[in-house]
């Protein structure tokens, strides 16, 4: 055997080596895997990332839960009426309630000329004191300057209000009070009766044909102090009565 042909049959013998793949296939693989595990390395790096981070991911998953049926509003019902019966003969009124308090004109006087003192006006006194007759008041000569009825002097002073009234009138007290005067009043008043009803204030009554008090006694409102008349500087029966504050004389027809 020559040299030359053993090496030929050793390469005969030898099997014979597996076909090499192509290029294309072999690298498309690779590339596949190494992709493959580049996007889940990439997604374990990112759980980690937002684990280590704190991050909270939240998957929207769909369903039937999420979706809440509309709240329906709660409709007010109604009461039923309660049913009252009532006697049909039963007998209706309207009378009106008694009322507690009462109008007090004594307590209003006193009120008035406290808290007024000698500055009252008409307005505030007004219905403090009672008329001083049993009869309607009929009012003649009023208070202020006037003509002398007797002697025809104009500019004189009436200090009251005249109320025509016939001779025999009762005369009564316009205010709870004091008696101070009873008697003859020399300055032309005749019988004369004078009320003290305290804090400033007196009343007077004049001309009267007969006195029913005497100084000192207590009178009520409406309380019987004399009749009327037509003595002393008078031309005819009738009362002649003053309201006097401190003193001094005030239209009483601001206090009537």
């Amino acid at each position: 055997m020559s040299k030359h042909a053993a090496p030929g049959r050793r390469r005969a013998s030898a099997p014979a080596p597996a076909p090499r793949p192509r290029n294309g296939q072999s690298s498309g693989r690779r590339r596949a895997e190494t992709k493959s595990h580049s996007f889940g390395d990439t997604a374990q790096k990112v759980a980690i990332t937002a684990a280590t981070s704190g991050l909270i991911l939240t998957v929207a998953i769909p369903t039937t839960a999420a979706v809440s049926e509309p709240v329906q509003e709660m409709q007010p019902v109604a009461a039923e009426a309660p049913v009252v019966s009532a006697d049909p003969d039963a007998a209706v009124t309207f009378e009106r309630a008694a009322l507690s308090s009462k109008f007090d004109p004594e307590a209003k006087l006193r009120h008035v000329v406290v808290a007024s003192g000698s500055a009252i006006s008409a307005g505030a006194a007004k219905g403090t004191l009672a008329k001083p007759l049993a009869a309607d008041l009929v009012e003649t000569s009023g208070f202020g300057y006037r003509v002398s009825p007797i002697t025809g002097t104009a500019g004189e002073m009436h200090r009251g209000q005249d109320f025509s009234a016939a001779c025999g009138t009762d005369v009564t007290a316009a205010a709870s009070g004091t008696v101070t005067f009873s008697g003859w009043h020399a300055y032309g008043g005749g019988n004369r009766v004078v009320v003290d009803h305290g804090n400033g204030v007196e009343t007077t009554y004049n001309h009267m044909s007969a006195l029913a008090v005497a100084v000192g006694a207590t009178v009520e409102r409406g309380d019987l102090v004399g009749a009327s008349g037509t003595t002393g500087a008078s031309t005819g029966c009738h009362l002649h009565f003053e309201v006097m504050v401190n003193g001094e004389v005030v239209d009483p027809l601001g206090w009537l």
